[in-house]
């Protein structure tokens, strides 16, 4: 059953989980509280996030390149 996460009201359809675990100095921890905090999230929910916007960028940006090798640069 879909969930609503609480970013812009994106749903995530739950697919299990798996432990990763970091380790990072203080000052890091810090800023990830902070920046956290602004937005009114856990540590581990910004860090999540931030993963899934950057995998989305990276697979974005060759599903581009792909269309444009099949259909040449638009100008």
């Amino acid at each position: 059953m879909p969930y609503a996460t609480p970013w812009r009201g994106v749903t995530l359809v739950p697919m299990g989980t798996s432990v990763l675990s970091l380790r990072m100095d203080g000052e890091l921890l810090e800023r990830l509280r902070d920046r956290a905090a602004r937005r009114g999230m856990s540590v581990q929910d910004y860090v999540v996030r931030t993963l899934i916007r950057d995998d989305f960028d990276e697979r974005f940006q060759s599903a581009v390149e792909e269309t444009e090798r099949f259909y040449g640069t638009v100008t």
